[in-house]
């Protein structure tokens, strides 16, 4: 029923997705695409190898290719659209790139939500915007347990603290300019995603999957570091199931984790554990014995009862699961087979709970 009403709602919405070049972007413009709705998007354009170019989903849309810190290309792209509901996914997504170049990760991910919520506040036609931010948000105190939307935002990093900063603005501007008004603004963190087509840096997933192909072990520089893990079409149903029920009533706007279950919450040497059993071929990691690494944190995990508790979300897919997906769309990939078809199935087996 729940997949059905979604299917529903989104046929012929006019759905706004910044950052729809990326990894998380082209899975959800894949999704939307599936249940109908006319999709546009604004982004810089992607790497050489991306999975916005193989999925198969920039001829069925509008897209523009464009900083997201570009005032009047973003305002002229907006007005084009005219959207109903609008997720803003567009960052600089990485923890080391944001040490190497913090004035670049605040300015895009900080004036970068500005100018998108600028384009919100001065439309007549949004509903409903969804701010993707990251389980990175929170101050980290190396709990144990789950943290909770109420707890303090203050990431360390460059990157962690610009969406802290990212979370700021959208409270900001939701109390401000949309209080009483028929138009709902959410912030979600979501925790670390995987799945196929991740292509990028010095992220665990995508390092196990090029190592996998040069037939190497595949290093992990900080191995003890647990981390909530789930499958991209995890958070991105999330996203989708917000925007939908805040476009219908607005007092459901609020902030919201979207994170796996106790048992997503998994070390690096455990999911890379994990990838080499799935991927076989005596597929190993091994940890060097000594990194000049940049801070991370060593214990990360989210408590996502609020959401459980307001919308009925549960995730659906274990960590293994998700591993095993990824594996499976890599296969497909590297075998010159059917990416665009792939896909398409493993969201039907994720809307059907298979």
């Amino acid at each position: 029923m729940e997949n059905l009403e979604m299917m529903e709602f989104y046929r012929g919405k006019r759905v706004f997705v910044t950052g729809h070049t990326g990894f998380k972007g082209s899975w959800l413009c894949r999704i939307l695409l599936k249940l109908g709705a006319e999709v546009y998007g604004y982004a810089l354009a992607p790497e050489a190898v991306n999975l916005f170019d193989i999925c198969g989903v920039k001829d069925f849309m509008q897209s523009v290719i464009a900083d997201i810190r570009d005032e009047k290309n973003l305002m002229a792209a907006f007005r084009e659209a005219r959207p109903d509901i609008v997720l803003h996914l567009a960052a600089q997504p990485l923890v080391q790139e944001g040490y190497h170049n913090p004035a670049l990760t605040y300015e895009t991910n900080v004036m970068g939500t500005v100018r998108v919520l600028e384009c919100v506040r001065q439309s007549e036609s949004v509903g409903s915007a969804v701010n993707v931010t990251t389980d990175k948000v929170y101050r980290n105190e190396e709990w144990v347990w789950g943290y909770r939307e109420t707890d303090v935002l203050d990431g360390h990093d460059p990157y962690s603290n610009s969406k802290s900063c990212s979370e700021l603005v959208t409270h900001c501007y939701r109390d401000s300019f949309f209080s009483g008004k028929p138009v709902g603004i959410s912030a979600m963190r979501a925790g670390n995603v995987i799945g196929g087509g991740d292509f990028a840096k010095n992220r665990i997933m995508p390092d196990c999957v090029r190592a996998a192909l040069a037939k190497r072990p595949v290093f992990l520089r900080n191995p003890d570091a647990v981390r909530p893990y789930q499958h991209v079409l995890e958070p991105l149903f999330a996203y989708l199931m917000v925007a939908q029920r805040q476009y219908q009533n607005p007092e459901k706007a609020g902030d919201y984790n979207v994170g796996p279950d106790k048992e997503g919450c998994v070390s690096s040497r455990e999911l890379a554990q994990m990838f080499c059993d799935a991927w076989g071929e005596g597929m190993r990691w091994e940890a060097p014995p000594h990194t000049d690494r940049f801070r991370e944190a060593d214990m990360l995990r989210l408590d996502c009862s609020k959401i459980t508790s307001e919308f009925g979300w549960r995730p659906r897919w274990g960590i293994r699961t998700a591993v095993e997906k990824t594996v499976e769309w890599t296969r497909e990939y590297m075998n010159g087979g059917d990416v665009s078809g792939i896909m398409e199935r493993q969201i039907d087996e994720f809307i059907s709970g298979g």
